[in-house]
Parts: structure tokens; C-alpha cells; sequence
């Protein structure tokens, strides 16, 4: 993967091309980011709902000095910041919580539910710690402007809606993103780590997170009587071959040099005991690196559920039906290894090398990756913050016991800690990559 520009000219000529670390006089700011934070923590929003979370980022980046665009691909955010000739550097952060009831007992913890597309009431929260992205973009975002005079070039600020359902970037990238405001030459952002303990972040070259699949199967057969399962064609059985038979997928079909996941996470059919239905649906995720490893995947499920609805005497007319959800499938993201060898130095002498970790990529899935996917090439780098109380790791670490992970109802970051070590970092990887 190339950059999509060259600036090395400016390596030359420029008289802040080699930037030193920036002094951040973070004690007179970080009161305000913690209450912005603790606001967004409060009133989360879901998915495609993210209409007031949205004017909240709009406001500060004008605050700031930005020129913003509100209403981006559903309610994502655009702000603009042009400091003279140079690269444009993209910074992203997502806005939208998720249906789950916190339980973390913080005084702060939100209270809110709604109702939802199916009637539900459902609480809302910030479990995967996107007001922790929100809050650092927004202190990035002041840094940035106050320390002007360490960069040249324009700063794009991107609040992108609807990342836990992967159609956020899709519909900001088809809206115009990277069309009706200036093309990114580098996009960075970060991700709070349920892992990692505050103060640090880690990272890693090439492949850190997997593309994401949603895949449905619906697999008929022949009902009738459970007493007389000989006039029948039973697709409970069909469908729990092919349970199976998808285990092979991974360990028979794929190279083991290759990460492959296929997850059945439900199965439904059936009515009463002594009835054999009709119809048995399968929800499955597939997860992969390698865009090639995806195809494979698919096509091996659709062969392998005909070939065993074929083998149980189905006609072709009731064959499975295999339904991949396009709209939400989101590619694996890929860290360019030139550009994050650049944000891992620049982070290093900001906050210690030895508070930079190197870590292992994850099959959890980022819309991200989507960003430098497109026509223009361009290098894409994700780095994970440090979310873990200090205390709270090194006890977990003696007593082996697993701490509450992302999208967990008890997940509590330690923001006092990682909002100021998220914004130092953020902060000096995009001077690093404007001076690059």
C-alpha cells in the first residue's frame, strides 16, 4: 500500500519538519473534556439514532474553530480545519452506543433505555467505549489548533455514526466523504482496549482487526408427525449437519496459515415436540484477514448446505437458502506499516516507549478498514488505548481472572487516565504524519 501523496519536499524545506514532541498544558483542559465525557457517557444513543451526540461533536468543533458539516451518511459529523499548504491528515472517532444495561455501579452510569424497533424496552450504553473516542477526538482537536505553529497542512475531524452495525462509513465514504471535502493523504484513529491498562496504548503493523460477515441460513425440508419421521424430509437434521459440516470449513478447507472463524450463534425451528417443521433457520458470523479467505468462506458454506440438503433427498427447489448481509459486511483493517511505524514513534516519545505495546490482531471487526479501501489507496492506521484501572489490571493479572471486555455491562474505563493519554497520542501522531 503506497501513500497517497508524497510531501518529501517539505522534509527539506519545511522549518517544523522534524517537530519535537508537543508540550500539552493538558491541566487546563482536561476538566472540561472529563465533563463532555461523563455528558456523552450519560446520553448515549443508538445505531442510525445518533441525531443529538452529533450536534454535540458539531458544537465544539466550531467552538474550536472548525468549519463542520453536520448530517454526513445519517448523523455524522465533518469538521475542517485548513492551517496552509501540506498533507490532509483525517482523524476519526465513532459516535453510537449499544442495547445493553450498564451495570458497571459508577455514580455516572447511564440510566438510559428506550424502545426498539421491535417494541422492546432496552437500556443504552457506551459499552464499547465510543465516548472515550468521542472525548480524545474533541481534546486532540483543541491541541491541534492551539499548536498550530507545529503543522502546515488540513486537519479533517470525522464523527462517524453507526460503526456497531458497519454502516457508517460505508454511507459517509457514499455521501461524498473523501469527494465533497478534501481527500485524506493519512487517516488515523484510536480504539479504547477492555485489555490494556490506562496509560498505555499498543499496536501493530499490517492485519489488527478482521472483516466481518453476517450470514443467514435457511434450510427447508418436509414436515409432518414426529412419530413417523420416515415420511418426512427433517430439517432439524439437515441443519445440524450442516453445523457440522462448517467446523471442516476452517480446519479441512483453509490453509492453517490463514485466520478463519465460522460461528453458528443461533439455530431456530421447530414448534412442539412431536412435530417435524418445515423450515430451520442458522445465523452465523464469519471472520477473516485475507479478503480471498472470505470468498472461500462463503462459497464453501453455500456448496457444503446444498450438498447435504442434495445428500437428504431434497428437490432442488427446496435447496438452503444462504443470505449474506452485504450491507453490513465490513473488510478486515489493514495498519499501513510505514504510516504506523511513523504514529508509533511519534506516540513513544510522547507518552515513554515502554507505555507502547505491541499486541496481536483481534477477529473483532472495525468499519474503519473501510477508509482505506477505497479507489484512493490511502493508509489507514488503528491504535488501541489503554482503558483498565492500573489497580484493577494488576489484580486481574495475579488472580487470572478475565476482566469485563468490550461490550460487557460492566465495562468501566479508567477515563481519568486514558483521555489525557488518548489526546497526547492522537495529538502527536497527526503532527508526526502532517511533518512527514
Amino acid at each position: 500500500m503506497k501513500f497517497h501523496k508524497i510531501y518529501a519536499a517539505l522534509l527539506f524545506i519545511s522549518p517544523i519538519a522534524c517537530a519535537k514532541t508537543l508540550d500539552l498544558n493538558l491541566d487546563k483542559t482536561m476538566p472540561a473534556i472529563e465533563k463532555f465525557y461523563l455528558d456523552l457517557h450519560q446520553s448515549p444513543e443508538l445505531s442510525y439514532h445518533e441525531q443529538q451526540t452529533g450536534q454535540k461533536i458539531a458544537r465544539q468543533l466550531k467552538q474550536i474553530g472548525f468549519d463542520v458539516t453536520s448530517n454526513i451518511g445519517g448523523f455524522g459529523v465533518v469538521g475542517i480545519y485548513e492551517n496552509g499548504d501540506g498533507p490532509t491528515v483525517m482523524i476519526r472517532t465513532d459516535t453510537d452506543g449499544l442495547p445493553i444495561i450498564e451495570q458497571t455501579g459508577k455514580s455516572y452510569a447511564s440510566n438510559v433505555t428506550i424502545t426498539n424497533d421491535e417494541g422492546a424496552t432496552v437500556g443504552v450504553m457506551h459499552g464499547c467505549g465510543h465516548d472515550i473516542h468521542m472525548s480524545s477526538f474533541i481534546g486532540t482537536a483543541q491541541q491541534l489548533v492551539q499548536h498550530k505553529d507545529s503543522w502546515q497542512g488540513t486537519l479533517m475531524m470525522v464523527a462517524q455514526p453507526a460503526e456497531e452495525v458497519g454502516g457508517g462509513a460505508k454511507a459517509m465514504l457514499k455521501e461524498g466523504l473523501f469527494s465533497k471535502f478534501p481527500t485524506p493523504d493519512h487517516v488515523i484513529a484510536l480504539h479504547v482496549s477492555a485489555s490494556v491498562p490506562a496509560g498505555k496504548v499498543s499496536m501493530k503493523n499490517e492485519y489488527t482487526m478482521a472483516s466481518v460477515d453476517s450470514v443467514d441460513i435457511t434450510v427447508k425440508g418436509k414436515g409432518g408427525h414426529g412419530a413417523y419421521p420416515h415420511t418426512t424430509i427433517d430439517p432439524v437434521v439437515i441443519a445440524s449437519r450442516i453445523v457440522l459440516a462448517l467446523q471442516t470449513v476452517t480446519s479441512r478447507e483453509l490453509s492453517p496459515l490463514e485466520p478463519s472463524v465460522i460461528t453458528v450463534g443461533s439455530i431456530h425451528g421447530g414448534s412442539k415436540h412431536n412435530v417435524i417443521s418445515d423450515e430451520v433457520k442458522l445465523q452465523l458470523t464469519l471472520r477473516s484477514y485475507n479478503p480471498e479467505v472470505r470468498l472461500q468462506q462463503i462459497a464453501a458454506i453455500k456448496r457444503i448446505s446444498q450438498g447435504i440438503a442434495l445428500s437428504a433427498g431434497l428437490d432442488k427447489s427446496l435447496m438452503p437458502e444462504v443470505y449474506v448481509h452485504e450491507d453490513e459486511s465490513i473488510p478486515s483493517t489493514y495498519n499501513n506499516p510505514e504510516q504506523t511505524n511513523i504514529v508509533r514513534n511519534a506516540i513513544s516519545s510522547a507518552i515513554g516507549k515502554d507505555n507502547v505495546l505491541e499486541t496481536q490482531a483481534v477477529m473483532a471487526g472495525e468499519d474503519f478498514g473501510l477508509y482505506g479501501r477505497t479507489e484512493q489507496n490511502i493508509p489507514i492506521t488503528l491504535f488501541w488505548l489503554g482503558g483498565v484501572e492500573k489497580s484493577q489490571y494488576i489484580a486481574a493479572q495475579k488472580s487470572g481472572q478475565t476482566l469485563p471486555s468490550l461490550h460487557s455491562s460492566k465495562f468501566a474505563p479508567d477515563y481519568k487516565v486514558a483521555l489525557p493519554t488518548g489526546i497526547k497520542a492522537m495529538s502527536n501522531a497527526a503532527v508526526a504524519l502532517f511533518n512527514n
